[in-house]
């Protein structure tokens, strides 16, 4: 590809020399990096950045793949604000998809904290909007949803059904509303027809496009389940990928995955890597699933939510993943859920002995500082929903009272105690918007002007390495993504501004011009 050389530019290096001059690229490695007169007799292609930012690109710490190529396919409920506007969004995709009677809709987004009835839809308005089609809408956290009457028949679930541990399927006066949380809400999910081939791998093309359009080219899979298995194979076949995938097999099911991709654990197979397994063990804080110690102010007769495992299932699965040596990504959004899983895995580590495990605790939004300080002395890596501050902070309000709300995201707690951690966008809950997630992180703002946690803020530099530096770490990468060193990847950001410098409000406005994987441009804004 012959060597590239890059400068007149701010390229911040994330390292401790946190500026550099010129950075020299071949073969979508760092060749070396230093002043620009060192270099500027090298036969190279000269990169001038025009005064912009350059800065490693982005890594995506925990997100859905599949669920965000998906979601492109599907009605987006998004900005929906009340009843009459999700039956008339589905509505207008039927008209403008020419969707046929008796094919399946999939809907997204809605959240019914932020419709003005202030409740979950049911079956009879979604009959309404689909009285012809099966229908499912999902809430934006994606643990819960609701399917009308036709699309209840389709997945076999009646009056009779066996709810199954861990979830709920709702009824009123002995009928289904069509409403399900948690596990059973997932496990009806997984029964819907898939789409056509040829539909998911544009949708998985345009997915990744979005990433890379935030700066990205490292994206996580945050829940492989056994029937995404032939859709990988598929997207390896093809070559489809260009952002590196890193996967987490169900821990409900993997044996099939295991088996299929076992030549994929640890290392890249065309840009796809099995990272390990994935555990849930609660719910949402919005959505009230969440486990917590201490009820909801706003909940039903004391309400804290639930757990998923008992402590000796948990253990048995924590014991499983510590003996083949390999991580484990955890589901934990109350304090409750954060302490059964610290209380359990360290058991099974003083056990088992200690290795460099790195466990990560995903979402961990409402952890105290107690298992902040337990959390690091097991090497335990918080991975922050920190956008949460803007997109629910004002319901965490009403949910928690503020005192319980300021310390949603610990990330300040963190950085005091030396813990590191990293944040991510749970894409397709929010879009992969990296730059907004730094903004979260710095100024900790909600919609409604209230600063949560002020205490809490940390600043950009260290925000920024939680989308880098600590990123590449948390996926055993640290040696060759996450900085602008001499070895590394050639994996490259390009901004209109450099956050460092911008005003703290400012930073979400910041453009994402370029991104560059190994060397290659693989988005451009227009």
């Amino acid at each position: 590809m012959g060597r590239k050389l890059y400068f007149n530019g701010d390229i911040l290096t994330m390292e401790k020399e946190l500026y550099a001059e010129a950075v020299l690229e071949e073969d979508g490695r760092i060749l070396a990096v230093g002043k620009l007169e060192d270099w500027m007799k090298e036969s190279a292609k000269l990169i001038d950045l025009q005064g912009r930012t350059m800065m490693p690109a982005f890594i995506d710490p925990h997100s859905h793949f599949t669920g965000y190529a998906t979601a492109m396919l599907q009605v987006s409920l998004d900005d929906a604000s009340s009843f009459e506007e999700i039956r008339k969004k589905i509505q207008d995709f039927i008209i403008q998809n020419k969707i046929k009677p008796g094919e399946w809709i999939q809907a997204r987004g809605y959240d019914h904290n932020r419709l003005s009835e202030k409740k979950h839809p049911d079956r009879v308005l979604l009959d309404e909007a689909a009285p012809d089609n099966p229908l499912v809408i999902s809430h934006q956290s994606g643990h819960m949803g609701v399917f009308n009457s036709w699309g209840l028949a389709g997945i076999g679930v009646d009056e009779d059904t066996e709810c199954p541990p861990g979830g709920v399927i709702g009824t009123s006066g002995g009928r289904l509303t069509g409403y399900m949380e948690e596990t059973a809400f997932v496990k009806y999910q997984q029964m819907l027809p898939m789409p056509s081939m040829d539909s998911l791998m544009n949708a998985y093309l345009k997915a990744q496009d979005k990433y890379a359009s935030y700066g990205i080219t490292t994206v996580q899979e945050g829940m492989m389940m056994e029937q995404m298995g032939g859709l990988y194979a598929y997207l390896l076949e093809k070559d489809i990928l260009k952002l590196d995938v890193v996967a987490y097999a169900d821990i409900r099911k993997p044996e099939k995955l295991v088996e299929e991709f076992a030549s994929c654990f640890g290392k890249y197979n065309r840009h796809f890597k099995m990272g390990g397994y994935k555990i849930m063990l609660d719910g949402s804080p919005q959505g009230h699933t969440a486990w917590m110690k201490k009820p909801y102010l706003n909940g039903k007769n004391g309400e804290k939510g639930y757990p998923v495992y008992t402590d000796k299932e948990l253990e048995d699965k924590i014991r499983m993943t510590y003996r083949q040596r390999r991580q484990i990504i955890v589901h934990c959004n109350g304090d409750a859920a954060s302490e059964q899983f610290i209380r359990v895995y360290k058991k099974v580590a003083e056990s088992e002995g200690r290795y460099d495990a790195r466990p990560v605790i995903i979402h961990a939004q409402l952890m105290d500082e107690g298992q902040m300080e337990q959390a690091g002395r097991l090497s335990m890596i918080p991975s922050f929903f920190i956008a949460h501050i803007w997109y629910w902070g004002d319901i965490h309000i009403e949910s928690f009272g503020k005192e319980r709300a300021d310390r949603i995201s610990m990330a300040g707690t963190a950085l005091k105690d030396g813990v590191i951690f990293t944040f991510h966008q749970d894409a397709p809950v929010i879009n992969a918007d990296m730059l907004e997630t730094v903004w979260c992180a710095v100024n900790r703002i909600t919609k409604n002007g209230v600063i949560l946690g002020s205490e809490e803020r940390i600043g950009v530099l260290d925000a920024l390495k939680a989308v880098t530096v600590n990123a590449a770490y948390q996926y055993f990468e640290e040696d060759v993504k996450g900085s602008i060193r001499t070895g590394k990847y050639a994996d490259f950001v390009i901004l209109d501004k450099n956050p460092v410098k911008a005003e703290p409000m400012e930073i979400r406005d910041i453009a994402v011009l370029e991104t560059i994987k190994e060397g290659k441009s693989i988005w451009k804004k227009a």
